[in-house]
């Protein structure tokens, strides 16, 4: 299309065309129609061209021969093989890198140990200054799950893993492929960090592993929660993976196992939700039993283990200080090799040497600090406790300093999965351990929090004696004295025992003194044809036998009797105060003679 334009542009401004076989006027219509067919031609003969030379390079990558930019750990040697690299500490790095995979789990885990013990992670400069060199810094995540990705590691030769595309708007986008459609895949190279079924093994991991890859039956690595069954419960409904809820009930998360995925994408009910507290007990009582004639073995394996990585983090950490010391002997030979009187170039390496000189500190420090650390984890009491394992399980099983993460490792290693069912009062969970075996385990349903949280029928009971005789301010206090709490663990107040008559449905103090005949003060007043100030006075005086109904200090009377008091009787009393005796007892009636 350019090269028409082209033509169009000369033709307007009567500009001539020369190449090596004449002269040509676009404006004439043969010159412009022989000079659209050249330019067809040399088209096609640059497609021709390309193509071929494509077919020649996916022809080399199929049979593994096609040279590569190879990642860090690789080099080529003066024959064009792959190999290993010379150097010692990237292979350490590398192998203790899959390692620690292998045993945490997950990529933010391995980040999270390299930082711990002050591990570097090499990676190769493909630009700038320092192309094709190895450089060594921090771990990232990343990093991480891009190393664990590569087949090369497996020593297996890949190519055509991606592809790129031009969009609407000219941007060139790079989409990765599905592995049926890559160019070319040839594992089992005799060449590599890791085996090809390890390989295999770190990506169905990290599948599991993945928050945003839509699986319904995702398996997610162990985290900090105390949920023992996180990323194991099965929904025995629908066969998808619960998920786990969490909630405080008397300062502690206590978890819940529930079915929501298809509630979330499709607006569906929830299948089952599941109290896991009891659950989670029962599960550790099942492991518990099951991994008593496995203890001497899991004694051994986690003491080698832990020797293992010592070994291993001790012998990075060396090869780091051997590097830096490498450095600064370089550094110092460039130094002594200029010319003095050249003090802008001397000042320049001088200052070189000494930041060279400050890394072989730097890491000298760190190696001893870590390896002061590892000689303390591995002390004589260290390997007791590690011994302990064979006898005394259930004890550290129980401990509470041991985390929740490593107590559902350790249900990892012998369990699958678990398939929950809740039907009516009960609970049934299908356990699959790894190798096939399976058991079932029948549970009662657990109680739900406002039962927990239920006063006992016998503080109940209590109070519904004491409304006899009391207000529900005096039940309280008296509660409290005798030292009872409520169903939340409080001490008790008037609002709460109100608020169990209500639930519990019993009569009020007030209620009860009605139901026995008791009337109110305008009700003695109609009945007698007095006020109710001088009923107060009766009341005041002993005259009428009265009771306290209710907290506010309001009082009942009981019906008066054929000696009731008569007017003026109250007068008089008030005139002859001081000389009137009174008894003691609050309801006997006084009467005059």
């Amino acid at each position: 299309m350019d090269w028409h334009r082209l033509f169009e542009i000369c033709a307007l401004t009567e500009t001539l065309i020369v190449d090596e076989d004449g002269l040509y006027d676009p404006a004439h219509f043969n010159d412009r129609l022989l000079l659209g067919l050249k330019g067809t031609m040399s088209e096609a003969e640059l497609h021709v061209l390309r193509a071929r030379l494509r077919r020649g390079i996916v022809n080399k990558a199929r049979r593994g021969e096609l040279e590569v930019p190879l990642p860090v750990g690789f080099v080529y040697d003066a024959a064009g093989r792959v190999g290993l690299d010379p150097d010692r500490q990237v292979q350490d790095t590398l192998r203790a890198f899959f390692q620690t995979f292998r045993r945490t789990g997950s990529a933010t885990a391995t980040v999270k140990a390299f930082r711990t013990e002050q591990i570097p992670f090499p990676r190769r400069a493909r630009y700038g200054p320092h192309q094709g060199e190895t450089l060594w810094g921090r771990l990232e995540h990343s990093r991480v799950l891009w190393v664990l990705h590569n087949p090369r590691y497996a020593g297996a030769f890949f190519f055509g893993r991606s592809r790129q595309r031009h969009t609407a708007d000219a941007r060139l986008v790079s989409e990765r492929l599905p592995r049926e459609e890559w160019t070319a895949l040839i594992p089992n190279a005799p060449v590599g960090y890791i085996t090809w079924e390890d390989f295999e093994e770190n990506q169905r991991r990290l599948h599991e592993n993945a928050q945003a890859n839509g699986a319904d039956r995702r398996r997610s690595p162990p985290r900090e929660g105390p949920a023992l069954l996180q990323g194991l419960a099965v929904c025995g409904i629908c066969g998808d993976r619960m998920t786990v809820r969490y909630h405080r009930r008397q300062a502690t998360a206590w978890p819940t196992y529930v079915c929501q995925r298809r509630g979330i994408a499709q607006a569906e009910p929830i299948c089952q939700s599941i109290p896991g507290r009891g659950l989670d007990h029962a599960i550790g009582r099942v492991l518990l039993e099951t991994v008593t004639p496995l203890t001497l073995e899991i004694t051994l394996t986690v003491q080698q283990e832990l020797q293992t990585r010592l070994d291993e983090t001790d012998r990075l950490h060396r090869r780091a200080v051997e590097r830096a010391r490498y450095e600064a002997d370089l550094a110092r030979r460039r130094y002594l090799q200029v010319d003095p009187a050249n003090r802008l170039v001397a000042d320049e390496l001088e200052a070189h040497w000494y930041r060279a000189l400050q890394q072989v500190t730097e890491a000298q420090e760190i190696y001893e600090r870590q390896r002061q650390a590892d000689r303390v984890a591995v002390d004589a009491e260290a390997r007791a406790r590690i011994l302990a394992l064979a006898t005394d399980f259930p004890r550290l099983w129980h401990d509470p300093h041991t985390p929740d993460r490593e107590r559902k490792r350790m249900v990892r290693l012998l369990m699958d999965d678990v398939t929950l069912i809740k039907a009516g009062d009960g609970l049934t969970a299908h356990v699959r351990f790894r190798g096939g075996a399976t058991t079932t385990l029948t549970l009662a349903s657990a109680l739900n929090a406002w039962q927990l949280r239920e006063t006992s029928t016998e503080i109940v009971a209590l109070i519904d004696h004491f409304l006899d005789r009391y207000a529900d301010k005096d039940i309280a206090t008296i509660l409290n004295a005798r030292g009872y709490l409520s169903g939340t663990g409080q001490p008790f107040q008037r609002g709460i025992v109100k608020h169990l008559r209500h639930s519990h449905g019993l009569r009020s103090r007030c209620e009860r003194l009605r139901a026995r005949g008791m009337l109110t003060r305008d009700e003695i007043a109609r009945r007698l044809q007095v006020s109710g100030a001088t009923v107060k006075v009766w009341g005041q005086h002993g005259l009428l036998a009265r009771s306290v109904c209710n907290d506010k200090g309001e009082w009942l009377y009981e019906a008066p009797g054929p000696n009731a008091p008569v007017k003026m009787q109250g007068r008089r009393l008030s005139d002859r105060r001081s000389g009137l005796v009174l008894s003691d007892q609050p309801n006997e009636v006084q009467y005059e003679t």
